[in-house]
């Protein structure tokens, strides 16, 4: 599947937008790395810091990968204070992103796909990190911020939009071939 066929499928799966990135090109940063201490997930999830590797590992992950494609979701909020709204919003991207990474993972067996969502797993009520093997290795995502990307840059460096405009919430996700 070329890169132009997985952007024009992607709206098929509900997704505002799908566009060609660059990873190499992407930068994978410890200041954005660290902003994930102050969530509830770090150390405690397989797809988290420090489980997901350290950020050096991280960035020749997503560098080993020629192709990709970024994918958003993007709500219109009643206004700025819209939790409900945001919280739809997430719940459709989530749902976008797993369905269309199941239709890719068809053909992208293996390593030959990256997926890097919006936020941590939540496949289960509790992660067995680090007390046992993830129960669903197959279908492991970690989050973009994760791997130390700043998605604004992320999609700046591409000439893809992130900000459609006031009282709009986007969500945003990638996903890396060889």
């Amino acid at each position: 599947m070329t890169t132009d066929t997985i952007v024009s499928v992607a709206s098929n799966f509900g997704f505002t937008l799908a566009a060609p990135i660059d990873p190499a090109g992407i930068d994978c940063k410890t200041t954005v790395r660290a902003d994930c201490e102050r969530c509830k997930a770090y150390g405690h999830s397989w797809v988290c810091p420090p489980a997901c590797g350290e950020i050096d590992e991280c960035a020749a992950r997503v560098h080993s990968y020629p192709h990709g494609v970024v994918v958003q979701t993007t709500g219109q909020l009643e206004d700025e204070f819209d939790g409900e709204g945001m919280m739809e919003t997430a719940r459709l991207h989530g749902e976008h992103f797993r369905e269309f990474y199941l239709h890719l993972r068809e053909t992208y067996k293996g390593d030959a796909m990256l997926a890097l969502g919006a936020g941590g797993c939540n496949k289960c009520p509790k992660c067995t990190y680090p007390d046992s093997p993830c129960l669903f290795p197959d279908e492991q995502q970690s989050s973009m911020e994760a791997y130390g990307m700043l998605i604004a840059e992320v999609c700046k460096d591409n000439g893809v939009p992130y900000y459609h405009g006031r009282s709009t919430i986007t969500y945003v996700s990638c996903y890396l071939f060889k």
